[in-house]
């Protein structure tokens, strides 16, 4: 007996023969693009679920096959020694199917905001986030994302005390999502003479990018305060009005953009902004659906510490998974799938647990 639905798995494949009948048919492009969305998404569950009913025919073939008293010993022999393996095919295909089957997070395939802001730990903490921006970067390098800069504030001694970028790609918040919260650091700053090993912390926040049909804002909840932007000496003579801050008046939010050009800046601001709100609402619903803290990692509490950086040690540990790694040589330089995909595993798990005790 499938631990996978029947029906679930029936109604998968007649919407898949659905969408392929009507894309067939040449609708309109505008339609077509929809019909061709869905069935990209659906397309590895379908793979998946027709490979585990291959399977299970497999199964019952064999089974037969072993059942029945006419089957000659060397037949017998070859069924027996083949049925242990299609039995770990088909527990690995219903796994993989459940996994497919859980509820998805409309956010996944967006493109994300990154926020990282140094903590406690004053220079070293600055060089911290900078060295955290530089491992995102070179992730979202190695995956073919793009980042972009929307501003930064940099620190006496190196490194940030405040960077923002944007990141976009092929489901850049299905995997950096996991990554808000407090990322702690463990090591001898060059400039300490006695080598002591200091600590100090970075507050990592990754924001699902919000269009404006996920959240609208309207002109009268926003004050738009402009003020004179101060540059080095030579290198801004427009001395036209340039930072904006915006202020989303019933929730508080404040956004502060200080570019070259405030029409751009007025832009980044309302895309940060929408991205906040975005986010409050997204945590506020998660927290009405369940109580589970393991169940909102990437998207609750921004002051949880998750993750430790030791560098004396070489380990890497993401404390919500109890996950350890002695290559933060490699972690560090962006080496992160390692990590995102336990924390994903992890998260798919508790997902699996809850609807089971749910069902």
């Amino acid at each position: 007996m499938s631990s996978v639905p029947t029906q679930r798995m029936d109604q998968v494949l007649k919407r898949f023969e659905l969408i392929e009948a009507q894309m067939a048919a040449g609708p309109e492009p505008a339609a077509y693009v929809k019909l061709a969305s869905e069935y990209s998404d659906l397309q590895e569950l379908v793979d998946q679920i027709r490979a585990l009913r291959a399977a299970e025919g497999e199964r019952e073939g064999l089974q037969a096959m072993l059942a029945d008293k006419a089957t000659d010993a060397e037949m017998r022999e070859l069924a027996e020694a083949e049925l242990p393996d299609v039995e770990v095919r088909i527990e690995e295909l219903e796994k993989g199917i459940q996994i497919l089957l859980l509820p998805r997070d409309e956010a996944d395939d967006k493109n994300a905001i990154l926020e990282i802001r140094a903590g406690t730990g004053g220079d070293e903490a600055a060089i911290f986030a900078g060295d955290l921006f530089r491992m995102y970067e070179r992730y979202a390098s190695e995956r073919g994302w793009r980042v972009e800069l929307v501003s930064a504030s940099e620190g006496d001694a190196g490194g940030y005390k405040e960077i923002i970028a944007t990141v976009s790609g092929k489901g850049v918040f299905s995997r950096l999502k996991f990554e808000s919260g407090v990322h702690r650091v463990q090591r001898v700053p060059e400039t300490e003479a006695s080598g002591r090993i200091h600590t100090s912390a970075a507050t990592v926040a990754v924001l699902p990018e919000a269009e404006e049909v996920d959240i609208e804002i309207r002109n009268e909840d926003i004050r738009i305060d402009t003020m004179r932007a101060s540059g080095a000496g030579g290198q801004h003579v427009n001395t036209t009005d340039s930072a904006v801050r915006l202020t989303h008046l019933p929730t508080g939010i404040t956004v502060v953009q200080a570019e070259k050009s405030q029409h751009q800046n007025r832009a980044r601001a309302m895309q940060i902004l929408r991205a906040k709100l975005f986010d409050m609402q997204r945590t506020k619903a998660a927290e009405e659906r369940s109580e589970s803290r393991r169940l909102q990692v990437g998207s609750g509490d921004r002051s949880e510490r998750i993750r430790t950086y030791n560098f004396p040690q070489g380990r890497v540990t993401d404390h919500r998974i109890n996950l350890t790694l002695y290559k933060l040589d490699r972690v560090i330089q962006g080496d992160l799938d390692e990590i995102v995909d336990a924390l994903i595993s992890d998260h798919q798990s508790a997902l699996l647990a809850e609807m089971s005790a749910n069902a």
